[in-house]
């Protein structure tokens, strides 16, 4: 089995989140600090504008742009949630549970928006779609709270198991065993990773997500819209949640807080992998030890290079995504031309499912792979693009290769695609097109040195800088910086970034807090 490994740099305004399979990236995330309208978010929120033509509503959640909620959105039990939130919120509704309520008949799957919710009314919605561009959130009614191996459905009394568990004994036994713990009112999706988990594993996660909707209650009588009542997971704490398996060798995580709470997450849903988790607290930039700020910055330009001259140009149009397979100069002239493209097209598509969870790229996508004659070669290389995103947790439909070799993709898209600038500004000119007197890089920073030592008497402070910025600094029988411990009698630790362009630096304090002029 190949092993994962999950490595988590934090900044004051940005946690990136990089997985790694073999040491090499598969998926990067970028989450805020703030974290708000995150899919699973679940928000009060207040019907501002019902509009027949679209069959939909825009509902107030707090978001500058009001959130669109379709009507094949609300859910068959919607009347009995909003019966739930208005009881709960004039004082009406004693007990969270739902043994005892009594659920509203289901609405008509063909009805209108008119027929369900009215302008001001108040409306529990869930996000299932992060605004992306000018547009809001989009929401969902059907409101589901995900734990490590089922997932609750309030107002329904459902078991459903996952279609990836095939054993038809295994489904029985996993039907059975939620049958007997499952309290009325509540229907349950159990999940894959709960195959051959035992009832007391089941039960502890099916505690912990009945106790969320007991939270949610006490919230909810309190509530004024738009408000959130319940929140989903940090993405790092999800990611666990979601992928965690025994292929997970170690999670890496820089920030002290942050590594706190994904250990006590871990402990509460998987204790004896707890010791998974390690603090990183090395002087070079977490994504620096680990390969990951090269690998970003390979990835995600236009072109991306595979083996032996290989290569992909990704384009990105309003209405879809082209990927444009292209051999370069790998050939083997031992064999067939045939032969060759498949060659390429196999290590393509297995590029191409990577790129497509690595940028979360979602919609539509078609891939115009090097033209195969052979029908065999055709639907070994559908076949093989199949396998390579059967790991991908997006939803998604890939479709046989059409008359024209092309293959058409559409997968999820419920967040911004990731998008890294990997085209930089030149660090002489600052894009003005006119050279600055760079050469004076050394004398800038040992104008900030003495304020650092002077001035501000910052103790054991650090210099980051560009790696010839750092050897230009360091090197030689008498380097500059002994120059400058000479000159002010305290040491300067000097740090190389390959993130940094060739004139960038900044300094550091001893606890690694910037530190600004």
């Amino acid at each position: 089995m190949l092993s994962n490994e999950l490595v988590i740099k934090s900044t004051p305004h940005e946690i990136d989140i990089a997985l790694l399979r073999e040491g090499r990236l598969i998926e990067l995330h970028k989450e805020k600090q703030d974290n708000s309208y995150a899919v699973g978010d679940i928000y009060l929120g207040k019907v501002k504008k019902l509009v027949p033509g679209l069959n939909a509503a825009f509902v107030d959640v707090g978001y500058e742009k009001d959130a669109f909620l379709h009507y094949h959105d609300l859910g068959p039990q919607v009347r009995s949630l909003n019966k739930y939130v208005k009881r709960t919120m004039a004082g009406k509704q004693a007990r969270w549970m739902l043994s005892e309520f009594n659920l509203e008949s289901d609405i008509n799957k063909d009805g209108t928006i008119e027929d369900v919710l009215q302008v001001g009314q108040n409306l529990i919605v869930q996000v299932s779609k992060e605004p992306i561009s000018t547009k809001g959130p989009r929401i969902s009614t059907e409101i589901s709270i995900a734990g490590r191996y089922l997932v609750l459905v309030p107002f329904s009394d459902r078991i459903s198991v996952s279609q990836r568990v095939k054993l038809p004994e295994e489904k029985s036994r996993l039907r059975r065993l939620l049958k007997s713990i499952k309290p009325k009112g509540f229907g349950v999706i159990i999940r894959t990773v709960a195959e051959g988990k035992k009832v007391a594993d089941l039960d502890s996660d099916l505690t912990q997500l009945l106790e969320k909707w007991h939270k949610l209650f006490g919230i909810l009588k309190k509530a004024k819209p738009p408000q959130k009542v319940l929140g989903e997971l940090g993405r790092a704490s999800a990611i666990l949640r979601d992928v965690l398996n025994d292929s997970f060798q170690q999670v890496h995580v820089e920030d002290k807080a942050l590594y706190d709470e994904v250990k006590a997450y871990l402990t509460s849903i998987a204790p004896e992998k707890n010791k998974l988790i390690k603090h990183y607290s090395e002087a070079s930039p977490i994504f620096e030890k680990f390969n990951v700020e090269k690998q970003i910055k390979s990835s995600f330009g236009r072109t991306v290079s595979m083996k032996r001259g290989a290569y992909l140009v990704i384009e990105h149009t309003e209405a879809l995504h082209v990927i444009d397979v292209n051999s370069g100069y790998r050939t083997n002239n031992t064999e067939s031309q045939e032969a060759n493209a498949l060659k390429i097209n196999l290590l393509a598509a297995e590029e191409v499912a990577r790129q497509l969870r690595l940028r979360d790229m979602g919609g539509i996508i078609v891939v115009d792979f090097i033209d195969l004659n052979l029908a065999e070669n055709r639907k070994a290389l559908y076949e093989a693009l199949v396998g390579f995103m059967k790991d991908d947790r997006a939803k998604h439909k890939i479709l046989p290769p059409s008359r024209f070799g092309l293959i058409e993709i559409t997968r999820q898209r419920v967040r911004p695609e990731v998008n890294i600038k990997t085209a930089e500004t030149c660090p002489t000119c600052n894009g003005s097109g006119e050279v600055e007197a760079s050469v004076l890089i050394v004398d800038q920073i040992e104008d900030r040195l003495e304020v650092v030592f002077k001035d501000l008497q910052v103790n054991k402070p650090t210099l980051c800088v560009h790696p010839i910025l750092y050897a230009f600094i360091t090197k030689g029988p008498i380097s500059v910086r002994m120059k400058w411990f000479l000159k002010y009698k305290k040491w300067l630790n000097v740090r190389p970034n390959n993130s940094y362009h060739l004139l960038q630096y900044t300094f550091f304090t001893k606890n690694d807090d910037e530190i600004t002029f």
